[in-house]
């Protein structure tokens, strides 16, 4: 993990730093978009074949039907089951708060205006599935999507090498009364939910995170059909000062980079003795994962940035706008007002991205790659829209009528003026 002082780096290195750029973008684009072209002409054969080519398994059917699931969900282990019962609980209730009602404003004398909530009817859920099976993913975007009363849920996830899916994954499907599982990943999967096959419905927006080549075939689409939010390699940025626990942040580190060879886990600390000894945990903790060489990548594409006090590191968090953010120190609520890029924020040393990955309630579907400037995570709001109405009254009328008469007509706009002058003649 390479180590930059703050004050030494120049704008242009900041800029690169903080860009996540690989080197290959234009050959994974080209890859994307000779499978989403497939899958648009070929349908389900392209699906089939696609899947036999990536996920090495011939399929005879697409899909795994509810009462499949049903019996899927009946193997998973006990323990498993109670600790997704918890997490459905926690997220569920604080997602169900975000359902709200707004209130009529009379903008003037008879002149009414207000906004109304609407589910997106049909939705289409991607739930990674490569190296990693994500219970939690599916958890993070079915239930708001029930939340928010969407009439049609499309749910793709690539199969597993018997054909099936996860037992964790079978499981949710029947909290969430799920009628069918997709067995499809990867860009194909996004395809196949933006143009319809024979056997995937159309959906209006589609959800969830994924690789590079997920995330490239989301931007794709997004002339044919809606998605949340631009999620790709997932990113963690930690600030931590003297008051940090080494081994804490050192896990939090390696928690980001099992994810992926193409995650990036940054460290901002206020001492190089925080540095050395965070690295020098790294280096401990690794020898013990299970991903340790998919871990390994990840860190060695990492790096760390010496900061002299906390508002700097903060300054450089902003630039960077992490996907998720810990302030490892007992002195962060200072710095909560100075946050204004970041997609998910960790409280203080007892408080891991793994809490809010499964469990805290909070959505761990999240903007990546810098897009947290401008997107939020996905919550019930991504699941609807928010519809606009407006009520005038022959008061209303009157009151509004002369003003909307003189915009039109400085517009040169003469019918927009007539709608309201022959009302009020009337």
């Amino acid at each position: 993990m390479k180590i930059y002082n703050y004050k030494d780096l120049t704008k242009q290195v900041i800029e690169e730093l903080c860009s996540r750029n690989a080197e290959d973008d234009n050959l994974v684009y080209s890859r994307v978009q000779s499978i989403i072209s497939k899958v648009k002409s070929d349908g389900d054969s392209a699906l089939l074949s696609y899947t036999a080519q990536f996920d090495k398994v011939k399929l005879s059917s697409l899909f795994i039907g509810k009462k499949e699931l049903i019996e899927l969900a009946k193997q998973i282990p006990k323990e498993v089951k109670n600790a997704i019962d918890v997490a459905y609980q926690n997220i569920y209730k604080f997602h169900e708060a975000q359902l709200k009602t707004e209130a009529k404003i009379e903008t003037m004398a008879g002149v009414n205006c207000w906004r109304e909530t609407r589910a997106i009817e049909k939705v289409g859920l991607y739930i990674p599935g490569g190296t990693a099976v994500l219970p939690s993913t599916f958890l993070m975007l079915g239930i708001p999507a029930k939340i928010a009363g969407c009439k049609e849920i499309v749910v793709c996830s690539p199969p597993q090498s018997d054909g099936k899916i996860n037992t964790y994954i079978a499981y949710v499907s029947t909290l969430l009364n799920i009628e069918k599982v997709y067995l499809v990943g990867g860009a194909q999967a996004v395809g196949a939910m933006a143009f319809g096959t024979e056997t995937i419905p159309k959906v209006d927006k589609i959800f969830g995170p994924g690789n590079r080549y997920v995330t490239e075939a989301k931007k794709l689409v997004q002339n044919t059909v809606a998605i949340d939010i631009p999620a790709g390699p997932s990113e963690v940025l930690v600030i931590a000062d003297e008051t940090a626990n080494s081994s804490f942040v050192a896990a939090d580190l390696l928690a980001q980079a099992e994810h992926g060879t193409d995650s990036q886990a940054v460290l901002v600390a206020t001492s190089k003795t925080i540095i050395n000894e965070v690295i020098s945990q790294v280096k401990k903790q690794l020898l013990d994962l299970p991903r340790k060489d998919i871990a390994a990548k990840a860190i060695e594409n990492s790096y760390a940035v010496l900061a002299e006090t906390l508002e700097e590191a903060m300054e450089f968090s902003n630039i960077y706008a992490p996907e998720h953010l810990i302030l490892a120190t007992e002195n962060f609520e200072p710095l909560i007002p100075l946050i204004s890029n970041a997609g998910s924020v960790f409280l203080g040393n007892l408080t891991p991205e793994s809490a809010g990955d499964y469990a805290s309630g909070t959505n761990h579907t999240l903007p990546t790659s810098g897009f947290a400037r401008a997107f939020s995570g996905v919550s019930v709001d991504t699941f609807v829209k928010k519809i606009t109405f407006q009520h005038l009254s022959a008061e209303g009328l009157q009151n509004i009528g002369h003003t909307v008469e003189v915009l039109a007509e400085a517009e040169g706009l003469q019918a927009h003026k007539n709608a309201i002058s022959i009302r009020l003649k009337n």
